[in-house]
């Protein structure tokens, strides 16, 4: 039988790709009720990002840019969300 593997969605800006990675490393978090991203303040996930990002980075973009661009978002995310509030999220 035929194996395949579940095709992941193109991700079409810097700042996605960047998201991705985070959420990958575990270094951030989606509100499960308004879907805003959360930081969740864990350094070794944050250095394991940095790592993947300088390693993998994409297409037509240099390490030190992909390095720059997941310390763009994380300064962008709060460890609250928005909506729920400094004691629910």
């Amino acid at each position: 039988m035929l194996m395949t593997k579940e095709r992941r969605p193109a991700i079409r800006t810097l700042r996605g790709w960047a998201i991705s990675v985070l959420q990958e490393a575990g270094a951030i978090r989606e509100c499960e009720e308004h879907g805003w991203m959360q930081d969740r303040a864990d350094p070794h996930a944050r250095e394991r990002a940095f790592a993947s990002a300088r390693q993998n980075p994409p297409a037509g973009v240099s390490a030190e840019g992909a390095a720059a661009e997941i310390r763009d978002v994380l300064d962008s995310i709060g460890d609250t969300c928005p909506e729920c509030g400094p004691d629910r999220g």
